[in-house]
C-alpha cells in the first residue's frame, strides 16, 4: 500500500514460543529476516509467493517490480536472500507501468509459471505469462469502478480449481462485511463475504496446501503495525470453521502485506510474510515466518 507517512515504531515484542510441531491452534513464531539491497528499486513489497520447498520466492513491489530470489536456510531460520532477477511490470501495450496504474499488490502463481496480479490504484486483475510479458487484463465489472481509491485489491489467491479470489481492503458491503470477488475463467461473481472483525483490514490472501483460505490483515496505530492471520474452509455454503491463528501486538513486526502458505520438509505448514517498508528509512523489509497448526 502506497502511503507516505512516517510511523515511529515501538520496540518489537518478540513472541516467545518453542519451535517444533504445532499442537495448539495458534501460530508459532520461527523468526524474521531483515532483507536489504542497495538498488534504488528495492522496497515496497506487497506480495510474496514461496516455492513448494521454501527455497525460492517471487516478491512483488507496489511500484511494479517483480523480483525472483533464492532463499538460503539454516535450520528453521532464513540465513540469506540472493536476488536472481528483477523485472519492471508492463501494461497490456507493453509499456512500463507507473503511478496509480502500477500499484501492484497481490499475486497468484499458476501451474505453468505465469501469474496473476491484483492492482489497487486502478482496480483490476491482470495475467502475466512471464515477468517480462505484457499484461492481459481481466474484464472489469462496474462494481470495481465504485471501490474506494487506495482501498481495493491488496489480496489475491487461487484455489486448486484455478479460480481467483480477491477482496477489498476498505470497501465494504451495506452490512459492513468484506466482499470477496471470484473469477472462474468466464466472469466475476461475489460468492460470499467475510465478517469484518475489529480494526484489522485485509492486505493479502493465499490458499494453503491444506486447501484452506488464509487472509493476512493489518491494523495501524501511532504505536506501529499489528498483524492478524485468519483462515477458513470454503465449501458450497461459503466460508466456515473460521480460525484466528495469529494476532500480534503493535510493533511486533513491520508492515506485513504479503503472505504465502506452504509445507516445509518436515511436512509442517508455514506462513511466510513480507513487509512493505513504504520506501521509508524508519521502516524495513523483513520476511517473517510462523509454523501453523494443521
Amino acid at each position: 500500500m502506497r502511503r507516505r507517512f512516517a510511523i515511529q515504531l515501538s520496540l518489537a515484542v518478540v513472541l516467545a514460543f518453542p519451535v517444533g510441531a504445532v499442537e495448539s491452534k495458534q501460530a508459532v513464531f520461527l523468526g524474521s529476516y531483515a532483507w536489504r539491497e542497495s538498488a534504488g528499486w528495492f522496497g515496497g513489497f506487497s506480495a510474496i509467493h514461496m516455492s513448494a520447498d521454501g527455497g525460492q520466492m517471487i516478491a512483488v513491489s507496489d511500484r511494479s517490480n517483480v523480483v525472483t530470489a533464492r532463499i538460503e536456510r539454516r535450520g528453521d531460520q532464513i540465513a540469506d536472500i540472493a536476488v536472481q532477477s528483477r523485472s519492471p511490470l508492463l501494461s497490456s501495450r507493453g509499456h512500463k507501468l507507473s503511478g496509480r496504474a502500477g500499484d501492484s499488490e497481490g499475486i497468484a502463481v499458476t501451474a505453468d509459471g505465469g501469474f496473476f496480479l491484483s492492482f489497487e490504484g486502478v482496480h483490476r486483475v491482470a495475467y502475466y505469462a512471464s515477468p517480462k510479458s505484457p499484461a492481459w487484463v481481466l474484464p472489469r465489472p462496474k462494481a470495481f469502478q465504485k471501490l474506494e481509491r487506495n482501498g481495493s485489491f491488496e489480496a489475491l489467491a487461487m484455489d486448486d480449481r484455478g479460480r481467483l479470489y480477491t477482496l477489498t481492503e476498505k470497501s465494504r458491503t451495506a452490512a459492513g462485511d468484506i466482499p470477496v470477488y471470484r473469477w472462474d475463467g468466464g466472469g466475476w461473481s461475489t460468492p460470499f463475504v467475510l465478517q469484518q472483525r475489529g480494526s484489522f483490514l485485509p492486505v493479502a490472501a493465499d490458499f494453503g496446501p491444506d486447501g484452506r483460505f488464509y487472509v493476512l490483515e493489518r491494523s495501524v496505530s501511532m504505536f506501529g503495525f499489528r498483524s492478524r492471520l485468519r483462515r477458513w474452509q470454503l465449501g458450497q455454503a461459503g466460508p466456515s470453521a473460521e480460525e484466528t491463528l495469529l494476532e500480534t501486538a503493535s510493533g511486533t513486526h513491520d508492515n506485513l502485506e504479503g503472505v504465502s502458505v506452504w509445507r516445509d520438509t518436515q511436512g509442517q505448514l508455514r506462513a511466510t510474510m513480507v513487509s512493505d517498508d513504504n520506501f521509508l528509512a524508519l521502516q524495513k523489509t523483513e520476511l517473517v515466518e510462523y509454523l501453523l497448526p494443521d
